[in-house]
């Protein structure tokens, strides 16, 4: 695996490194080693597969606070998502940046996500799956969200018009709120 530091304070986008043959590939999603000797510690504590039917679907943004505020590491398995990272730590010398990559399955990345950063993404192709990799168990009260849209972010999303929201999403509430 390639791992590089992002400009969020503790993100980081890994590139898998497949061995190919005439049968296919074979790829590391996690190896702990690695994952420490960039600086990452994360014990993984629940793996969630997600799949999203029609281009244009925005998930997001999503987070857990308090004793359950996780990481995760994002791949997408299927299909291709722009995946964005924003800092919602107040405390942090990147508070309020985001950056966004498109992962897919062709290109093999996967975005780290550290704990306080909000998470979310918006499909580029019909049936995009991802695999998330988180260090919490899911606690439905240390959930936690923002507008995907919220002006205090500056996220440039690359499909704007006719977005596909689940109600819950529509309803988060703007950071400054």
């Amino acid at each position: 695996m390639i791992i590089t530091q992002l400009e969020i304070e503790g993100a980081f986008l890994i590139q898998r490194q497949p061995f190919r043959d005439e049968r296919g590939y074979f790829a590391r999603l996690y190896c702990e080693r690695e994952f420490q000797e960039a600086g990452i510690d994360m014990e993984i504590k629940q793996m969630n597969l997600c799949e999203n039917k029609e281009t244009g679907t925005l998930r997001g943004l999503h987070f857990q606070d308090g004793s359950f505020a996780e990481d995760k590491v994002v791949s997408c398995t299927q299909g291709q998502i722009y995946d964005v990272c924003v800092d919602v730590r107040p405390d942090s010398e990147t508070y309020l940046k985001y950056c966004a990559y498109e992962l897919s399955e062709d290109n093999g990345m996967m975005l780290y996500i550290p704990k306080g950063c909000a998470h979310g993404y918006v499909t580029l192709t019909d049936n995009s799956q991802l695999l998330y990799l988180m260090s919490e168990f899911y606690v439905p009260g240390c959930a936690k969200g923002y507008r995907y849209d919220d002006p205090a972010f500056h996220i440039e999303w690359p499909i704007t018009d006719g977005l596909i929201l689940s109600e819950k999403d529509k309803e988060l509430p703007y950071i400054n709120q």
